[in-house]
């Protein structure tokens, strides 16, 4: 297999070359360019066509999302953020997320000195994403942002006594988006797991906030989860999980990491299926790799309704298929119908 081709680009010369040594470590990746501005990157794509670009938030001349937009419009690439740890930095890289970027890291600091750990296999990952056209997400988006309160209500959800439990990976910012959007304001509670780094997930958080027609949070440890909220796992060295005594509650458990992650996907459906039973609905949405599929199997095996996104639109088809190859999936739908399809069972009482 050829080596994926990586155009650099980042304004901070140093940056570019700890880019560069990072992924010229893996022998499936060649960096085949650099450029330190949109105005140098956008020759070095005509010239050099590479298969995955790393995109620096801000830069001189041109912000990452104005010169993102542009590439998804005339010359579509896979791209991947590289972001300061910074709340505008973490910002921008959502709506860059949003928008068609596939995945995101951070710039490494003094608390986060391994955050290009996962480059490498994270440009791999997105030379094989499927891209899709971003402009109907924009007007989505944008559409929800001056509307929230136009999401009906459905108070049956929330008297049903129902969970759901969703966890995705790459390409789950643009997913998540577009399902929980959809939701109605009180929807049943919902507990998200996202492979995302803090503190792109208090972000996602609060940028799903404000377009959700439910309350959405960065879960914290020991919060009641409530109908007509949406709890996000937060981007830390813990995994979310559910507990039950008088009430279900949030809990952020630091341990090991369970299928490669923390937090971990897995980790968040086994407690569902032990605390919840046959009362959640558990989803899974587009990602590299297999987290979710073992904790989905037991959720089915508890009794829960499981869904899976089809093929057609995900990003990556990994964690997905991986699910519905052990037969942990109930049924596959699309991105635009999983929430009416979590809707419908959620209003069973």
């Amino acid at each position: 297999m050829k080596p994926v081709r990586v155009l650099v680009v980042d304004d901070s010369a140093s940056m570019r070359a700890l880019i560069r040594q990072t992924l010229s470590a893996d022998k499936g990746v060649v960096v085949v360019g650099e450029a330190a501005n949109p105005l140098e990157a956008r020759e070095a794509i005509k010239q050099l066509n590479p298969d995955v670009m790393t995109l620096d938030v801000e830069m001189p001349h041109m912000n990452g999302i104005e010169f993102l937009e542009k590439v998804m419009r005339l010359r579509p690439l896979p791209v991947i953020m590289v972001s300061s740890l910074t709340e505008r930095g973490a910002m921008i890289t959502i709506q860059a997320m949003e928008f068609g970027a596939i995945d995101c890291v951070a710039k490494p600091s003094p608390q986060h000195p391994n955050s290009f750990s996962m480059l490498a296999d994270k440009v791999k990952s997105a030379a094989g994403a499927r891209l899709r056209d971003p402009t109907p997400m924009r007007k989505e988006v944008r559409a929800a942002s001056a509307a929230p309160a136009a999401n009906g209500r459905a108070p049956a959800a929330a008297l049903s006594g129902k969970l759901v439990a969703i966890g995705a990976s790459t390409g789950g910012v643009e997913a998540l988006v577009t399902i929980l959007s959809q939701f109605p304001k009180e929807c049943a509670p919902t507990v998200v797991t996202i492979h995302l780094p803090s503190p792109f997930t208090r972000s996602f958080a609060q940028r799903l906030d404000r377009i959700c027609a439910p309350r959405v949070h960065e879960a914290s440890h020991g919060t009641p989860i409530l109908p007509g909220n949406i709890y996000v796992a937060p981007g830390t060295h813990a995994h979310l999980e559910v507990s039950r005594a008088e009430q279900l509650r949030c809990v952020l458990r630091e341990g090991d990491l369970v299928s490669g992650h923390r937090p971990s996907v897995d980790a968040l459906f086994q407690s569902v299926a032990k605390n919840v039973g046959g009362k959640a609905v558990g989803v899974i949405l587009t990602g590299m790799g297999g987290d979710g599929a073992q904790g989905l199997l037991a959720m089915r095996r508890a009794g829960a309704h499981t869904l899976g996104q089809n093929e057609a639109t995900c990003v990556v088809y990994g964690m997905p298929k991986v699910a519905y190859q052990i037969g942990a999936v109930e049924k596959q739908a699309s991105l635009q119908n999983i929430a009416a399809e979590v809707a419908a069972l959620t209003t069973r009482v």
